[in-house]
């Protein structure tokens, strides 16, 4: 009896589905069938959070506690991690800076800002509209207090040495003095965006960039094959696909940082091209000092004042700019970053992963200037709303090849009939 009371209450648990359970999340998040009994120490750091997340997923919990839980996921995973979040009964407190992830799953934003954690109903779009508009009441509301006081006080002092009209002049002051005790404070705002702008030095007219018959191998594993393409001045294209399909390898070969193995990358004559690397940390092994580091990027005409300006509109003060560029964190390299491509007037931006360690506003500010931008972009993301922003052109990279899609990464989804 006590082993079938045992194995009722295996079954109430799910023990006879845990490990059909188990691989299914194991391959929504990536991994093949074959590496589900593999060791946990033969796994790679990026990968062992993906398990770390499948554990979490696994039971089920009432609450569930996620830090920045799309890191190191590809586009499509994320997406999946979307459907079986918004599966669970779960109450979740997530951190993320992925602005389509927050929108697609989360009910409630608690916000930190002002020094207080406010917590309004709604997914990120809908707090940022709401957020906006109560600012705007609370100015208008303090414009008309102000322009009332100044009419009260008008009247206080014409009339207040006057005895007929002084139990008026008393009741204005109080009226002046409740209006000032009811104004509402708009605090500065602990966010600040940084100011982006991409400009080119010379502008380039009908192709960009060629590629004929692009093979890019490693030993005997062949990451990219055969690939052709031609690319307009002007285009703007995401680069999109699971890890390790060669989406860095495709960028790197277009910044002639790699040689393909077979094929030619022929750019226009007037090409200038800026890249940016998915890891910049070795940009700033050096010793130097934010000054220093920007400054050896400058243009011709590019005094003192360009150089502060830059790091100014890149939210570094007067108290950074003595800083070593060794000791700056993730987000502040990615900035400086950032300097020396606005320094470069580029007509070409190669970047990879560029919304990396930023906040939110550093992101939008990046995603606002590449929008801007007229020249032409190559960008490596994972970060949806950013490519559904910038790209007007989708390359995604799978293990059979190269899909050139001419349109945006909504369209490109509409056309899969992926984007429910």
């Amino acid at each position: 009896m006590r082993a079938a009371e045992l194995e009722a209450v295996f079954a109430e648990f799910g023990g006879y589905e845990a490990q059909a359970r188990a691989g299914e999340l194991l391959l929504g998040l990536g991994f093949p069938v074959e590496q589900h009994q593999q060791p946990m120490q033969e796994i790679s750091p990026g990968w062992k959070l993906r398990v770390l997340l499948a554990q979490a997923l696994f039971s089920r919990p009432d609450v569930l506690l996620l830090d920045e839980p799309t890191n190191n996921l590809d586009i499509n995973t994320i997406r999946w991690l979307e459907n079986i979040l918004n599966q669970y009964d779960s109450t979740m407190i997530v951190i993320s800076h992925d602005r389509h992830f927050l929108n697609s799953v989360c009910t409630h934003m608690a916000d930190l800002d002002y020094g207080t954690l406010q917590v309004v109903p709604g997914n990120y779009d809908d707090y940022m509209l709401a957020a906006a508009q109560a600012r705007e009441r609370a100015a208008a509301a303090n414009a008309r207090a102000k322009e009332k006081i100044g009419e009260l006080q008008d009247f206080v002092r014409r009339f207040a040495a006057n005895k007929s009209k002084a139990r008026q002049a008393t009741s204005r002051q109080k009226q002046i003095e409740k209006l000032k005790s009811g104004a509402i404070a708009l605090k500065p705002s602990s966010r600040q965006n940084p100011f982006i702008r991409f400009e080119q030095k010379k502008k380039l007219h009908r192709l960009a960039v060629e590629m004929e018959h692009v093979t890019k191998s490693y030993d005997n594993l062949k990451v990219i094959r055969d690939f052709s393409v031609m690319v307009e001045a002007g285009d703007k294209i995401g680069i999109i696909g699971a890890n390790g399909v060669g989406k860095t390898t495709l960028l790197k070969m277009l910044a002639q940082v790699l040689e393909p193995s077979h094929g030619l990358v022929k750019w226009a004559e007037n090409a200038d091209c800026g890249y940016m690397a998915q890891d910049v940390s070795p940009e700033f092994e050096k010793n130097m000092n934010l000054t220093e580091w920007v400054e050896r990027f400058a243009q011709e005409g590019d005094d003192d004042q360009a150089i502060r300006g830059t790091l100014g509109r890149l939210l570094f003060g007067s108290d950074d700019i003595t800083k070593q560029v060794s000791v700056c964190s993730g987000g502040e390299k990615n900035r400086l970053v950032y300097g020396r491509l606005m320094l470069g007037r580029h007509n070409v931006l190669l970047l990879d992963e560029p919304t990396n360690h930023l906040d939110m506003e550093s992101i939008e500010s990046l995603q606002y200037a590449l929008e801007k931008f007229e020249g032409t972009v190559f960008v490596v993301s994972h970060d949806r709303e950013f490519i559904s922003g910038v790209a007007t052109r989708i390359f995604e990279v799978s293990e059979t090849g190269i899909t050139d899609y001419r349109g945006t990464y909504d369209e490109y989804l509409d056309s899969l009939g992926l984007n429910a």
